[in-house]
């Protein structure tokens, strides 16, 4: 059988093979129903199944594992994570994946060079390599959240878009993050015969790893949320500050309107109305009123408050 149009590749290793296969084409999920690789109904189900997370159910002698791992390219629509969906049994390992994942063309590769025995191997390979990809990026998030809270001092109004982000990226990669550690230690607890004991170290290995980001991702959840609370908190003491001057400076005009709005009548018999010096008086007059309110909000230490 040729599988070249709608797989990754099926590659045969002494007894062992693995078939990817791309859950929109047709023809691939023909294959699946083909009685020569007729598979358990709750594992077909499981590989064609559209929204999974990750876990990891023993069936019979096989196991259904979900993982969940970088995309192939930025520009793919939906979550960050890609989900690859395996049936997993003696001699044989069939996933599935709907959108391109990165990493699988290295494990074909491996694949072709021998490197996996068994089943066991696959998973705890692909296990690990989905550590080792997320481990930086992780890294990365936490990074940003370093970078905002030392820029938080000079523009906390720049900060709020790049902090959104790195919270809304944690919350989506721990989403899966935190099952997928928790479906790696359940297989690596399974007793079947073709994961063997190195296999169990490396499964258990990534799942150490997921844990760890798992515990770096809340940590930049929790730091992201906290350096939001500060900048609103700036936000509103900048506005507060603002608020205060604005009415300050209007307390200080409101006795010279009223000065201003007195002298200012259109009307007969306004005292020395046609004296040279009247005007220099009310200016003088309004100058020391002016000065005199100024006077008694710095001493009541309003414009330090």
């Amino acid at each position: 059988m040729t599988t070249t149009s709608w797989t990754i590749g099926e590659r045969h290793n002494g007894h062992f093979c693995w078939a990817h296969l791309d859950g929109r084409d047709e023809e691939a999920m023909r294959w699946l129903d083909d009685e020569a690789h007729a598979l358990p109904p709750t594992a077909r189900f499981n590989l064609t199944t559209a929204e999974t997370r990750p876990r990891c159910q023993p069936l019979h002698e096989g196991v259904i594992i979900n993982l969940r791992g970088p995309r192939l390219s930025a520009e793919d629509e939906g979550d960050e994570l890609v989900s690859i969906r395996i049936w997993a049994e003696r001699g044989r390992v069939v996933s599935v994946t709907y959108r391109h994942m990165a990493g699988l063309e290295n494990l074909r590769e491996r694949m072709e060079h021998g490197e996996f025995l068994d089943p066991g191997d696959f998973i705890a390979a692909l296990a690990v390599q989905i550590s080792h990809q997320l481990d930086p990026v992780v890294a990365d998030l936490g990074d940003q959240v370093d970078d905002c809270e030392l820029a938080l001092s000079a523009d906390g109004f720049a900060l709020r878009r790049n902090i959104a982000k790195a919270r809304s990226t944690a919350i989506s990669y721990r989403r899966f993050i935190v099952p997928q550690r928790q479906a790696l230690e359940a297989m690596s607890q399974l007793e079947y015969g073709w994961i063997e004991d190195e296999d169990r170290i490396h499964l258990r290995e990534a799942a150490d790893r997921f844990a760890r980001m798992a515990e770096e991702l809340e940590a930049v959840r929790e730091r992201s949320a906290l350096l939001h609370e500060q900048i609103t908190d700036l936000r509103a003491e900048k506005i507060d500050r603002r608020s205060l001057i604005i009415a300050i400076v209007a307390l200080i005009f409101l006795p010279l309107t009223f000065v201003t709005g007195l002298f200012g009548m259109n009307v007969d018999g306004i005292p020395y109305a046609h004296h040279p010096l009247s005007f220099w008086a009310v200016t003088g007059f309004s100058l020391l009123v002016g000065l005199g309110v100024a006077a008694y909000f710095t001493a009541a230490r309003w414009f330090r408050s």
